[in-house]
Protein backbone atom coordinates (compact mmCIF):
# COMPACT_ATOMS: atom_id res chain seq x y z
CA UNK A 1 0.00 0.00 0.00
CA UNK A 2 1.52 3.66 -0.84
CA UNK A 3 2.60 5.55 1.84
CA UNK A 4 0.65 9.10 2.42
CA UNK A 5 2.51 12.23 0.99
CA UNK A 6 2.70 15.61 2.33
CA UNK A 7 4.17 18.75 1.20
CA UNK A 8 7.02 20.17 3.08
CA UNK A 9 9.37 23.15 2.38
CA UNK A 10 12.73 22.19 1.38
CA UNK A 11 15.87 24.33 0.47
CA UNK A 12 18.26 24.10 -1.97
CA UNK A 13 21.53 24.38 -2.01
CA UNK A 14 23.81 24.78 -4.85
CA UNK A 15 27.85 24.51 -4.59
CA UNK A 16 30.78 24.02 -6.46
CA UNK A 17 34.52 24.03 -6.29
CA UNK A 18 37.29 24.93 -8.43
CA UNK A 19 39.51 22.24 -9.90
CA UNK A 20 42.56 21.32 -9.40
CA UNK A 21 42.32 22.74 -6.79
CA UNK A 22 44.92 22.61 -3.79
CA UNK A 23 46.43 19.56 -3.71
CA UNK A 24 44.31 17.09 -1.42
CA UNK A 25 45.11 14.13 0.53
CA UNK A 26 44.62 10.90 -0.76
CA UNK A 27 41.41 9.44 0.81
CA UNK A 28 41.93 7.10 3.07
CA UNK A 29 39.13 4.41 3.49
CA UNK A 30 39.18 1.89 6.40
CA UNK A 31 40.61 -1.44 5.93
CA UNK A 32 38.59 -4.12 3.84
CA UNK A 33 37.25 -0.97 1.58
CA UNK A 34 37.93 0.38 -1.40
CA UNK A 35 36.33 1.71 -4.27
CA UNK A 36 35.06 -0.13 -7.67
CA UNK A 37 34.72 1.76 -11.18
CA UNK A 38 30.95 0.14 -12.57
CA UNK A 39 30.47 -0.01 -16.23
CA UNK A 40 28.57 -1.08 -18.84
CA UNK A 41 26.75 -3.09 -18.67
CA UNK A 42 25.48 -3.40 -15.31
CA UNK A 43 26.34 -0.10 -14.45
CA UNK A 44 22.42 1.09 -15.12
CA UNK A 45 20.74 -1.54 -13.34
CA UNK A 46 23.12 -0.86 -9.99
CA UNK A 47 22.71 2.62 -10.28
CA UNK A 48 18.94 1.95 -10.12
CA UNK A 49 19.17 0.30 -7.07
CA UNK A 50 21.17 2.68 -5.28
CA UNK A 51 19.34 5.51 -5.83
CA UNK A 52 16.38 3.72 -4.30
CA UNK A 53 18.10 2.31 -1.35
CA UNK A 54 20.69 5.79 -0.67
CA UNK A 55 17.62 7.99 -0.98
CA UNK A 56 14.99 6.35 -0.01
CA UNK A 57 15.26 7.42 3.41
CA UNK A 58 15.36 11.18 1.81
CA UNK A 59 12.58 10.92 -0.65
CA UNK A 60 14.76 11.11 -3.63
CA UNK A 61 11.90 10.72 -6.57
CA UNK A 62 12.75 12.12 -9.44
CA UNK A 63 14.45 9.40 -10.83
CA UNK A 64 11.84 6.91 -9.35
CA UNK A 65 9.54 6.23 -12.22
CA UNK A 66 12.16 5.32 -14.92
CA UNK A 67 12.56 2.41 -16.97
CA UNK A 68 14.99 0.24 -17.72
CA UNK A 69 15.79 2.04 -20.63
CA UNK A 70 15.66 5.36 -19.31
CA UNK A 71 18.46 3.77 -16.58
CA UNK A 72 20.10 2.87 -19.56
CA UNK A 73 20.32 5.82 -21.44
CA UNK A 74 21.13 7.79 -18.10
CA UNK A 75 24.21 5.66 -17.05
CA UNK A 76 25.31 4.58 -19.97
CA UNK A 77 26.08 7.19 -21.95
CA UNK A 78 29.90 8.96 -22.57
CA UNK A 79 31.16 11.60 -19.80
CA UNK A 80 28.96 9.24 -16.84
CA UNK A 81 30.92 7.62 -14.32
CA UNK A 82 29.50 5.24 -11.53
CA UNK A 83 31.61 4.58 -8.50
CA UNK A 84 30.95 2.32 -6.03
CA UNK A 85 32.11 1.59 -2.26
CA UNK A 86 32.81 -1.96 -1.37
CA UNK A 87 33.06 -2.83 2.43
CA UNK A 88 34.04 -6.40 2.90
CA UNK A 89 32.37 -7.32 -0.78
CA UNK A 90 29.28 -4.91 -0.09
CA UNK A 91 27.96 -2.22 -1.29
CA UNK A 92 28.56 0.83 1.42
CA UNK A 93 27.71 3.87 -0.63
CA UNK A 94 28.30 5.14 -4.69
CA UNK A 95 28.91 8.04 -6.58
CA UNK A 96 27.78 9.27 -9.87
CA UNK A 97 29.62 12.08 -12.15
CA UNK A 98 28.12 13.42 -15.41
CA UNK A 99 31.35 15.05 -17.16
CA UNK A 100 30.50 18.27 -19.76
CA UNK A 101 33.32 19.63 -21.33
CA UNK A 102 34.80 21.38 -18.38
CA UNK A 103 32.26 20.96 -15.52
CA UNK A 104 31.68 17.61 -13.71
CA UNK A 105 28.47 17.53 -11.64
CA UNK A 106 28.76 15.36 -8.95
CA UNK A 107 25.01 13.83 -9.86
CA UNK A 108 24.19 11.72 -6.88
CA UNK A 109 26.43 10.54 -3.23
CA UNK A 110 25.73 9.09 -0.70
CA UNK A 111 26.37 5.90 1.70
CA UNK A 112 23.97 3.41 2.07
CA UNK A 113 21.90 3.27 5.60
CA UNK A 114 23.39 0.43 6.97
CA UNK A 115 27.03 2.62 6.20
CA UNK A 116 26.01 5.79 7.35
CA UNK A 117 27.77 7.61 10.24
CA UNK A 118 30.77 5.21 10.31
CA UNK A 119 33.52 7.56 8.80
CA UNK A 120 33.05 6.57 5.05
CA UNK A 121 31.37 9.93 3.66
CA UNK A 122 34.32 12.02 4.10
CA UNK A 123 36.81 9.38 2.03
CA UNK A 124 33.90 8.77 -0.70
CA UNK A 125 33.30 12.53 -1.18
CA UNK A 126 37.31 12.45 -1.61
CA UNK A 127 37.49 10.11 -4.10
CA UNK A 128 34.84 11.39 -5.79
CA UNK A 129 36.56 15.04 -5.89
CA UNK A 130 39.49 13.04 -7.19
CA UNK A 131 37.73 11.50 -10.05
CA UNK A 132 36.57 14.79 -11.04
CA UNK A 133 40.18 15.91 -10.96
CA UNK A 134 41.33 13.31 -13.28
CA UNK A 135 38.30 13.74 -15.94
CA UNK A 136 40.24 17.54 -16.27
CA UNK A 137 37.01 19.12 -15.42
CA UNK A 138 37.77 23.04 -13.63
CA UNK A 139 34.92 22.95 -12.03
CA UNK A 140 32.91 20.24 -9.88
CA UNK A 141 28.99 21.10 -8.93
CA UNK A 142 26.36 19.62 -6.80
CA UNK A 143 23.82 20.50 -4.77
CA UNK A 144 21.89 19.30 -1.48
CA UNK A 145 18.63 19.75 0.15
CA UNK A 146 17.11 19.61 3.42
CA UNK A 147 16.05 16.21 3.00
CA UNK A 148 19.33 15.17 2.85
CA UNK A 149 21.37 13.14 5.45
CA UNK A 150 22.69 16.39 8.12
CA UNK A 151 26.33 15.61 7.49
CA UNK A 152 25.66 16.58 3.50
CA UNK A 153 26.33 19.68 3.76
CA UNK A 154 29.12 20.19 6.07
CA UNK A 155 30.63 16.99 4.73
CA UNK A 156 30.63 19.37 1.12
CA UNK A 157 31.87 22.19 2.64
CA UNK A 158 34.55 20.73 4.46
CA UNK A 159 35.74 19.55 1.73
CA UNK A 160 36.13 22.61 -0.48
CA UNK A 161 32.90 23.60 -1.85
CA UNK A 162 31.52 26.87 -1.45
CA UNK A 163 27.57 27.74 -1.64
CA UNK A 164 26.95 29.57 -5.08
CA UNK A 165 23.14 29.87 -3.98
CA UNK A 166 20.32 28.36 -1.97
CA UNK A 167 16.32 28.35 -3.10
CA UNK A 168 13.53 27.24 -0.93
CA UNK A 169 10.82 24.95 -2.36
CA UNK A 170 7.45 23.66 -2.18
CA UNK A 171 8.35 19.21 -2.53
CA UNK A 172 5.61 16.43 -2.29
CA UNK A 173 7.45 13.76 0.19
CA UNK A 174 5.78 9.98 1.53
CA UNK A 175 4.84 10.90 4.81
Amino acid sequence: MPRPEQAVDVTVTFLEMALPGASRPTPVFPAGSGLQHDKPPGAAALSAMLYRTVGGPYSWRDRLPWSDADWEEAVHRPGVELWTLRVGGVIAGYFELHSEGVMVELKYFGLTPAFTGQGYGGPLLESAIARATAMDASRLIVNTCSLDHASALPNYVARGFTVTRQINERRIIAA
